[in-house]
């Protein structure tokens, strides 16, 4: 991963492998980056993927060889890293240019605004479905950008999404062209950028801190149960099969 600036727009195509897969090395790199924005003077923050994927998730084959101490560790991680991107004094908009599933929707839903391109891909957090919870760190950031009524299909079904389904649901503001994507999300991020950056960082902090404020709270507590869910027998048969066929030779 490597910030490219264009004016005062900074851009970040995430590039971690197969389907840009969320494992430890990928936040680590992320997080980095979000270390060059801050210090940089890029006024906003684009985040998109390349090829067919914003991101595919979490890395399911490296956290499967994780004993519950490790998995407990990387989850934190991993909400440490989103709160990041959540809380960051620039704007940030995410240019999905294809699949966001899972840990890569919450990556998504961190942005302050969504654009996604139009395709034949899915959107949306199917951890139920692989039998896993949703950590503090997705519930409450979920639940402060999108209506209640979007929350049973999102959250309790799993439901993955067509791009215009997302969209909705509120999961994404707008479906782009794909060849505008990137065009147009460089855009809203200048326009969000022009604002009074000491105006837009008050009200940002003023809507997003309490969330920010409340998963810490309980991100400890929040972790292990969400472990002790992962290594429940029914959540490991479902993780098993899963990472069976990622792994299966093509």
């Amino acid at each position: 991963m490597k910030i490219e600036t264009t004016g005062d727009v900074a851009v970040l195509p995430m590039r971690a492998g197969k389907a840009n897969a969320i494992g430890a090395a990928f936040l680590d790199r992320l997080s980095a980056q979000l270390d060059a924005v801050e210090s940089s003077r890029a006024r906003a923050l684009v985040l998109t993927g390349e090829g067919r994927a914003f991101s595919a998730g979490l890395d399911l084959p490296e956290l499967s060889a994780l004993d519950p101490s490790g998995l407990e560790r990387f989850i934190r991680r991993f909400s440490e890293v989103m709160l990041r991107v959540f809380a960051l004094p620039v704007p940030v908009v995410a240019a999905i240019n294809g699949h966001a599933i899972a840990g890569g929707c919450v990556l998504a839903m961190q942005a302050d605004v969504r654009l996604a391109a139009a395709g034949d891909y899915r959107l949306g957090l199917n951890e139920v479905q692989i039998g896993l919870g949703l950590p503090a760190v997705v519930l409450e950031t979920l639940r402060c950008q999108v209506s209640p009524q979007a929350l049973g299909p999102v959250a309790l079904e799993g439901r993955l999404l067509v791009p215009e389904e997302a969209q909705a649901l509120g999961l994404v503001e707008a479906v782009v062209p794909p060849e505008q994507l990137l065009e147009q999300a460089r855009s809203r991020a200048a326009a969000l950028g022009a604002l009074p950056r000491p105006a837009f960082q008050e009200i940002k902090q003023s809507l997003r801190g309490p969330v920010v404020e409340t998963v810490r709270r309980v991100e400890r507590e929040d972790a292990r149960h969400w472990v002790e869910t992962a290594f429940s027998a029914s959540a490991r048969e479902r993780l098993a099969e899963v990472v069976a066929r990622l792994t299966r030779p093509r």
